[in-house]
């Protein structure tokens, strides 16, 4: 008879072990680099490169030839030659011209220039969008250590609890305790397990909102012993400093600028006349003429001011961005390092609470046990016990939200993805 359920829980075990197996553990780190692989975000704008990198190979390209034929018969039969007729050439003229627009040297070079800037801005772009969802992923795995680490705690409360219920069992046997103390035990006990229930559907959620962020179908799960340990440099002002050298959103405004004054040669040089020469082939009532082609645009009415206005406003709108996004920068980078170091002392002194409330649990356990304490004082110091680590654990949070928002902050956020 125990040979079946023996065999059940075997291979329920080995199902379990390979399903483990099967599971990819990820630091914070490697959930940003599966991110910048594979999220699906990502990889839609990727094509904003490609297609900006299109508009070289256009500006690049030179104008084409022109074909332009023009043909007149004579409608009048009265006025044709003696002995001709509607398909006689003496009663047609024909026109044939073929003419090039000569587009001058400086144009073309200022269209390719821009081009060139316009795929410099759209990289620097694509880079501020993985800096965003970089914040992103990070902050969701964050929200799954949390979930994870609140499943484990109520899953150790609910152990011990569950330990303590059965030995009250044995001991209302007995006749140690009264009913009350077993019934105050298992109604905690069946706290917890509601408790745990709700924390376990959480985390799963958590999870699933990761995977999608992070661009993966297989199971995966957490590192919770990740340590969090990234070197951020001492004093403020050097992590300001480099973040106005590297953040990507100031690089992005500084490539707009660029293609501002891109856009300023180009339209000043918009308003060069481009000429358009050719050949010119024309039969008249069976008389070959042959001739040249030649038009220029004379600058008189317009000369693309409108278009030269606006790209020397855009140049100033890219430097008054610049400007505003640099105290930006500034400004979050001093609030997101002195909550850094806040939460990080705080932390530092949190350790002192850990000790102590699993001391006076451990002891208090121990007196009840051996009837020197009440069932009350117990359950008591089991709810400190896990508001403390709770509260631990929220500081811990705390801290790991700081380090978020100072990488997000610094720009430093992009370099641990690589």
């Amino acid at each position: 008879m125990c040979y079946p359920v023996l065999k059940r829980v075997l291979i329920l075990f080995l199902v379990g072990m390979a399903s483990a197996r099967a599971q990819t553990t990820y630091n914070l780190q490697q959930a940003l680099q599966t991110a910048k692989s594979n999220n699906p975000i990502l990889k839609r704008e990727q094509f904003n490169v490609d297609i900006s990198q299109a508009d070289i190979t256009t500006a690049q390209l030179r104008p084409n030839v022109i074909l332009n034929n023009q043909s007149l018969q004579l409608v009048q039969t009265s006025k044709f030659p003696e002995n001709t007729g509607w398909f006689n050439g003496a009663n047609r003229q024909v026109w044939w011209q073929v003419t090039k627009p000569f587009q001058l040297p400086v144009q073309r070079e200022n269209k390719i220039n821009f081009a060139q800037q316009n795929v410099r801005l759209t990289e620097k772009q694509y880079a501020d969008t993985e800096r965003h969802l970089f914040q992103t992923v990070a902050q969701k795995w964050l929200d799954v250590w949390a979930a994870r680490k609140q499943l484990d705690l109520l899953g150790t409360a609910k152990a011990n609890i569950d330990s303590l219920a059965n030995i009250n069992r044995l001991r209302l046997k007995n006749q140690v305790i009264t009913t009350t103390d077993l019934a105050r035990t298992e109604l905690l006990a069946n706290q917890y397990d509601i408790q745990l229930k709700s924390a376990s559907q959480e985390y799963r959620n958590e999870l699933s909102n990761l995977k999608f962020l992070m661009g993966v179908q297989d199971s995966i799960r957490i590192d919770t012993t990740d340590q969090f340990a990234f070197a951020f440099p001492d004093q403020m002002d050097a992590i300001v400093q480099q973040a106005l050298q590297n953040r990507t959103d100031i690089e992005a405004i500084k490539s707009t600028m660029d293609v501002a004054d891109a856009n300023i040669k180009l339209q000043k040089s918009s308003a060069l006349p481009v000429p358009e020469l050719g050949l010119i082939y024309n039969p008249q009532n069976k008389a070959h003429y042959m001739g040249v082609y030649g038009t220029v645009e004379i600058p008189i009415f317009s000369r693309n001011q409108g278009e030269i206005k606006k790209s020397q406003v855009l140049k100033q709108q890219a430097e008054q961005d610049l400007r505003a996004t640099e105290t930006q920068a500034q400004t979050e980078i001093m609030t997101a390092y002195k909550s850094y170091v806040t939460h990080k002392n705080n932390l530092q002194n949190f350790n002192q609470l850990l000790t102590q409330s699993q001391t006076i649990l451990n002891s208090v356990k121990y007196s009840y046990l051996r009837g020197g304490t009440t069932i009350i004082d117990f359950l008591e110091a089991q709810r400190s016990w896990l508001d403390t680590q709770q509260q631990y654990y929220d500081v811990l949070g705390q801290y790991r939200q700081s380090c978020i928002d100072l990488l997000y902050a610094s720009g430093m956020i992009n370099q641990i993805a690589q």
